[in-house]
């Protein structure tokens, strides 16, 4: 799965609740932690990857609980009893009748409720690094005056640097990806999105206040503890808590500990995280795709090719010219996202039919089959997986050295798509690169001659009225005493010149 699931909405209680489903398998609802986005959320691989691991073997119905994400915000953030309301009303504009449920640190509680209000609603109960309560009960040596202003800092301190680049979130609940600086760098802004700071207020409030053990006797499904042993966030004695007072209940629960000390699920060993919960709902573990052996190669400098495993991709493996051509403009973009609406442009340009998006997905899948996934799409942009497959524009882009900038130099961008707009601002681009490093070979008296008159004679090839171009490359080539090939640049000089209006300088000049 590459494209971003549809955000729906579900009305409860006079408010709109924001959710998604992607999957395919048993029906499992995915009970929020204390702030999400579940649309933002995909834009990470890091989560996208556990997201995409639980929607092959089931289909996950996600949402934002009321004050946070997606969902409405304008009015107060509720409190344990009304969320088990919002899980019904998500069920029931989804048609679900019943489902497994999959509690998440404050969604624990809260599934809990759910599992023992509509018992006839639930298949199983999974309870993930959480408990029947997240907070340990008042102890008097704990409410002095001196601890409670401690605590009442602390939590300020916490809230005062969410969203921001200060935030504390990730160095408590997941040290791992505190160290990852692409994914630290993005967390903020994936904060201001889950929730804003007044609303960690109330949501700290009602969190201290959640307490769902008086509930667990009557679960009257099978429940999987799942729980991180090093995880500060949720002492693993709450879940050991839930595991005994179930099992003093007569419930059938299992406990599974796992090594790590992130309270995130998308952290740290995730494949042993979400392995234990498949095997709770579906009875087994599914063999998982080998990663991809075969190596994919695409080249747009000198002409337009790809290669799987050294092997030319025959025209006829396209289907059509327009996935062709789609593939090349996410090349001319090296990777950074093209719009949907850009495409569709593209593509269709004098079609106005409305089923256009559609027909888009139909050329993308055109496009990852030849390349065997390698495009990453969301609702509404598309980009070439630079990490799959090998682009030469972005290797020699990557290169720095002048001598390699000339070397490395395949031709013209794209030749057949030389009239094409889209390809116009890439192909500027390149050609400039690649001169401004001849030129600059030019001029140096260490630069190999061969390089330089390869160089030279390429540009000339790219543009036939290179003035500079053309003349250095004749007192180049009399300098190692090629007469012949000299005199011969210098009749191509003559010539375009002509054709320009301009006198051309005697070729003594050009050659002393």
């Amino acid at each position: 799965m590459t494209i971003t699931p549809e955000i729906k909405f579900a009305r409860a209680s006079g408010s709109t609740i924001a959710y998604m489903t992607y999957g395919d398998g048993p029906v499992v609802c995915a009970i929020p932690p204390m702030a999400q986005n579940v649309e933002m959320a995909w834009e990470s691989p890091v989560i996208r990857y556990m997201l995409e691991r639980f929607a092959s073997f089931s289909h996950q119905i996600a949402f934002d609980k009321r004050g946070t994400g997606m969902s409405d915000r304008s009015l107060n953030i509720p409190g344990i009893d009304e969320r088990v309301d919002e899980l019904r009303a998500v069920m029931d504009a989804e048609g679900v009748e019943s489902a497994w449920l999959h509690g998440l640190s404050e969604g624990g509680p809260m599934a809990i409720m759910f599992a023992a209000t509509y018992p006839n609603r639930v298949t199983g109960l999974i309870l993930e690094g959480t408990g029947a309560r997240l907070w340990p009960d008042p102890e008097p040596e704990h409410e002095t005056p001196e601890h409670l202003a401690d605590r009442a800092k602390r939590r300020q301190a916490f809230i005062d640097a969410w969203g921001t680049p200060d935030s504390i979130t990730l160095s408590l609940f997941a040290p791992s990806l505190a160290a990852d600086p692409e994914f630290s760098a993005w967390w903020p802004k994936y904060e201001r999105n889950a929730a804003n700071r007044d609303a960690l207020h109330t949501l700290f409030d009602l969190n201290a206040e959640m307490d769902a053990r008086e509930a667990l006797p009557m679960i009257q499904c099978p429940v999987l503890i799942v729980h991180r042993r090093g995880d500060r966030m949720v002492p693993v004695e709450f879940a050991h808590e839930a595991h005994q007072l179930l099992e003093r209940a007569g419930v059938d629960v299992q406990l599974a500990i796992l090594d790590g000390d992130a309270h995130y699920s998308f952290a740290d060993d995730v494949d042993a995280n979400v392995d234990v919960i498949e095997r709770f709902v579906t009875g087994t573990v599914a063999p998982r795709p080998h990663t991809r052996t075969s190596s994919v190669e695409i080249q747009t400098l000198g002409a337009f090719e790809v290669r799987v495993d050294g092997q030319p991709v025959p025209t006829s493996a396209w289907g059509s010219r327009r996935a062709r051509t789609l593939l090349q403009r996410l090349c001319a973009a090296r990777g950074w996202p093209v719009t949907r609406d850009e495409l569709i442009e593209l593509l269709w340009p004098d079609d106005a039919s409305p089923r256009l998006g559609a027909r888009l997905s139909v050329q993308l899948s055109a496009v990852r089959r030849v390349l065997d996934g390698g495009v990453i799409a969301d609702r509404s942009t598309v980009r070439l997986d630079t990490d799959a497959v090998a682009l030469d524009l972005v290797q020699w882009f990557a290169n720095d050295a002048t001598e390699a900038i000339v070397a490395g130099f395949g031709g013209e961008f794209l030749p057949d798509a030389r009239y094409d707009e889209w390809a116009t601002p890439t192909r500027i681009q390149v050609q400039s690169r690649f001169g401004g490093a001849v030129h600059t070979l030019a001029t140096s008296a260490d630069a190999a001659d061969t390089l330089v008159v390869d160089g030279l004679t390429t540009l000339v090839g790219l543009d036939p009225f290179d003035e500079l171009a053309l003349t250095r490359l004749i007192g180049r080539l009399s300098a190692i005493g090629q007469l012949g090939s000299a005199h011969a640049a210098y009749e191509t000089y003559r010539s375009a010149m002509s054709e320009l209006g301009v006198d051309p300088r005697p070729f003594d000049e050009l050659t002393d």
